[in-house]
């Protein structure tokens, strides 16, 4: 999990940490994020099956050097492993091109993200107006901005979207 790879990192210094997104307890990158502001020269390497590109994002935001998908060639991963050891970026053209897509969204706000989060988990405009201290009128006007930042144009479509692309969890 994200504490036990602080801790190995902490404890062995690796000339590269290999990191997953999505652990138990705490986050890859909120490891990630540990890491870097305990060791800021730390070499760490994303390697996962995730591909949106917010969770691309998050995680070169957070510190890591490199970003390698579970698909990659073992060749592609050795180079990944080489670059990042030597300080450099690693992000391949696939991954690349992925992150640009990002451009062409308007980014959520935090409580749009937090609306959308309450959509996936099945509550009614009600109930997320309650639960966020909101009215049901401006629910749906972060709804209206949600699904046109998504390019989508129905609830479903939003949660599926933001999912895709990594920008929640379900």
């Amino acid at each position: 999990d994200g504490t036990q790879a602080e801790q190995l990192y902490a404890k062995y210094r690796p000339d590269v940490a290999m990191l997953d997104l999505r652990m138990p307890g705490k986050s890859g990158n909120d490891a990630i994020d540990q890491i870097r502001q305990t060791y800021p020269k730390a070499h760490i390497l994303v390697l996962t099956a995730y591909s949106g590109d917010e969770d691309i994002h998050k995680a070169l935001e957070a510190g890591a050097l490199g970003y390698a998908l579970k698909s990659s060639t073992s060749d592609d991963l050795i180079s990944a492993i080489r670059a990042v050891a030597a300080g450099q970026r690693w992000i391949p053209r696939d991954v690349a091109s992925l992150l640009a897509v990002r451009n062409a969204y308007d980014a959520l706000s935090h409580r749009e993200i937090e609306v959308l989060k309450e959509i996936a988990r099945g509550s009614a405009n009600k109930e997320i107006a309650q639960k966020l201290a909101i009215t049901e009128f401006t629910v749906k006007d972060h709804l209206k901005h949600i699904m046109g930042k998504l390019h989508v144009s129905a609830r479903t479509e939003a949660v599926t979207a933001a999912v895709q692309r990594g920008i929640i969890e379900l």
